[in-house]
């Protein structure tokens, strides 16, 4: 009876941790280093506030589905650092982050290695929202950037609050 028992828990165990398998292979893999080839936002940044410098985002994949991405901005005449999770919630493809306070979309484009990261949320009691057009590789693509295009007027966003940063491999302080 015990032999029996036991077979049927490691039966069960088996189909749990397949299942889950399953559930993984789903899961698109963001993890590895991404190159902002455009960005833009819903008219909320004033322009003394976009970023004129930016630099490839690195995104590791945890065990639980959540990511968590390094990114460095360009402020002050600095280098700045700063990582945080974006927690997985029960829809593919968005994640929840900063306790909640924002949510980002990622949305696979049908050009090979480029996706739409955008974030949304309030920020000092406003609406804020600004996406970006990220690609495995820092080349440009034409594709990719009509493709955004269409995004940009789906999601009902002024094209002319889009831009093209310039893309820096690393952050050096110009007084280092």
């Amino acid at each position: 009876m015990k032999s029996l028992l036991l077979t049927v828990l490691l039966l069960e165990l088996v189909a749990v941790l397949k299942a889950q398998e399953l559930l993984l292979d789903d899961q698109e893999d963001y993890s590895g280093t991404w190159y902002p080839k455009a960005m833009v936002h819903n008219g909320s940044l004033p322009h003394c506030k976009l970023p004129t410098r930016v630099f490839p985002v690195k995104v590791i994949a945890l065990e639980d589905g959540d990511l968590e991405a390094t990114v460095t901005v360009w402020k002050d005449d600095r280098c700045h650092e700063f990582k945080f999770v974006m927690r997985k919630t029960k829809e593919p493809g968005i994640y929840s982050t900063f306790h909640g306070k924002k949510t980002v979309h990622v949305e696979k484009t049908s050009v090979e290695g480029h996706y739409i990261f955008y974030c949304e949320g309030l920020h000092n009691g406003k609406s804020f929202g600004m996406g970006k057009l990220m690609g495995r590789n820092p080349e440009e693509n034409p594709e990719a950037m009509e493709e955004f295009k269409k995004f940009i007027q789906r999601m009902e966003l002024q094209e002319e609050n889009m831009f093209v940063p310039e893309i820096r491999d690393e952050c050096v302080n110009e007084s280092d």
